[in-house]
């Protein structure tokens, strides 16, 4: 294995649009940002911000799905967002957004904050009040004993959910606020969130068809994560319209926008919170912002690092070394990614065996250059069917830090992993190439999130094929 530093370059672009200017629309401004007490700013009628919901009145259906209409028309997946009254909405409960910063958009789809002025590190760039904070420990107090009563079927239903439950809170209280149309004092942020996603919730048995092994995984997990969901609001009793949660595009739009817009925070309890318009931050694997919760629940968004006029505001949505769980929950490739993991799911034992995790097993976008710890398992793996005591021994000096040893055995075996390695690696391009000739084949009509499937498939594709080519002249 080469011991070469690593080269990292920001080099695969594969943001489905540009971000262009979209003039004639301005932010309200304010020079410095102090929380503002509940009776300091005019507000339209908002009577409670926490008032559990019933049913709503039935009105003309907006979809021939449903019996209902319910203002938002989630069944059009093309449906304009209405993102600008979002803002005036929001700024009218008192949000504070500094001098320069705009909402952006390419194509009426997606958007994003930018700045026109230059903001120095240490400065507030966005302040919301927890007025209109979602925030899911206030979902439980909202919903006491109903909630309570559906969050212990989810838990039964599969280990682990139990972690999840802030985001199911959201989804409730999103499901719950929906169903309040034009009468819920969220329906301007509600009404401003995207109808379409590309994640794995999203997705179809037709696209995880046409993805590699572990893409697929992650995909499915949240896939599977929002079946659980619904099937424990609908085995529950939330004070939710049965039309509601036995509709399906409704459930999975309320999860999709749970999913992608919450903010985690730990102290002084863990928690997940949504904040409208600080969720307009995009993703960056150097994120030029960061979102903190002060402890009366309001949000503050400061710049960590100097920005210049004309730069996307971003924080950071996840682990910058691994693209594809992020491709899994928010349906996105980001412009700067500089690794991937090295697609080896086959060898999960050993990776958890030697201490691993898959943020370690990487190879370089720009280099096709391999991990050092990607040797490691593969070794790992030989010698485990081929010399149980070596790979004991193995084990030890690696989970023991024992460099010396393990140099030795890399040396001794390494034609072995060479070959094992380059076996993978014909593998993972020949499988990758097939899934995105199938992949291909749809109709964008009906299949609007190929693109991005096929994005995926070829920034493996571009890295393996580096990485044989490297692996051929060692």
């Amino acid at each position: 294995p080469s011991s070469q530093p690593w080269q990292v370059y920001s080099r695969y672009i594969m943001k489905l649009s540009a971000l262009i200017f979209t003039t004639g629309i301005f932010a309200t401004t304010v020079s410095s940002f102090t929380p503002i007490s509940r009776n300091a700013v005019q507000r339209t009628a908002f009577t409670s911000i926490h008032t559990p919901t019933t049913t709503s009145s039935p009105k003309t259906p907006s979809s021939a799905s449903s019996s209902l209409s319910y203002a938002i028309d989630v069944y059009d997946e093309l449906a304009p967002r209405d993102v600008y009254s979002m803002q005036e909405w929001a700024q009218s409960y008192g949000t504070q957004i500094a001098e320069g910063v705009e909402l952006y958009t390419a194509d009426g789809a997606d958007y994003q904050l930018i700045t026109q002025a230059p903001i120095p590190a240490g400065s507030s760039v966005l302040y919301v009040p927890a007025d209109i904070v979602l925030s899911s420990n206030n979902v439980v107090q909202e919903y006491g004993q109903a909630l309570s009563q559906a969050e212990n079927i989810l838990v039964q239903m599969e280990q682990g959910l139990q972690e999840r439950l802030p985001l199911f809170r959201l989804m409730v209280k999103i499901m719950a606020e929906y169903e309040k149309g034009e009468e819920s004092p969220y329906f301007p942020w509600l009404n401003s969130m995207p109808r379409q996603f590309y994640n794995g919730v999203a997705m179809t048995d037709a696209c995880f068809a046409c993805l590699p092994p572990y893409a697929s995984i992650c995909a499915m997990n949240e896939r599977n994560a929002y079946s659980r969901f619904i099937n424990a609001i609908r085995k529950g009793n939330l004070p939710l319209n049965q039309e509601t949660i036995m509709d399906d595009q409704v459930g999975k739009w309320a999860y999709n926008v749970a999913l992608t817009r919450f903010h985690e925070v730990w102290q002084p309890v863990r928690q997940k919170h949504i904040a409208p318009m600080a969720d307009m931050l995009n993703h960056s694997t150097e994120p030029n912002c960061e979102i903190n919760f002060d402890d009366m629940g309001n949000c503050n968004v400061q710049a960590i690092m100097d920005i210049q006029p004309g730069s996307p505001l971003t924080i950071s949505l996840g682990d910058p070394t691994n693209p594809t769980p992020l491709f899994a929950k928010y349906g996105f490739l980001y412009d700067d990614c500089k690794t991937i993991f090295c697609k080896a799911v086959h060898l999960d034992a050993q990776i958890q065996e030697l201490g691993y995790e898959y943020k370690d097993l990487l190879i370089q976008t720009e280099t096709g250059e391999i991990a050092p710890q990607v040797w490691d398992v593969f070794l790992y793996e030989i010698l485990q069917n081929s010399d149980p005591d070596n790979a004991g021994a193995f084990y030890n000096a690696v989970t023991g830090g024992d460099e010396a040893t393990k140099e030795q055995y890399h040396g001794h075996y390494y034609s072995y992993t060479l070959d094992a390695l380059k076996n993978h690696v014909y593998s993972i391009l020949n499988d990758v190439d097939e899934l995105t000739m199938k992949a291909q084949s749809y109709d964008l009509e009906t299949h609007p999130r190929v693109p991005v499937i096929v994005a995926h498939n070829n920034l493996v594709k571009e890295t393996f094929t580096m990485t044989g080519q490297a692996l051929e002249q060692m």
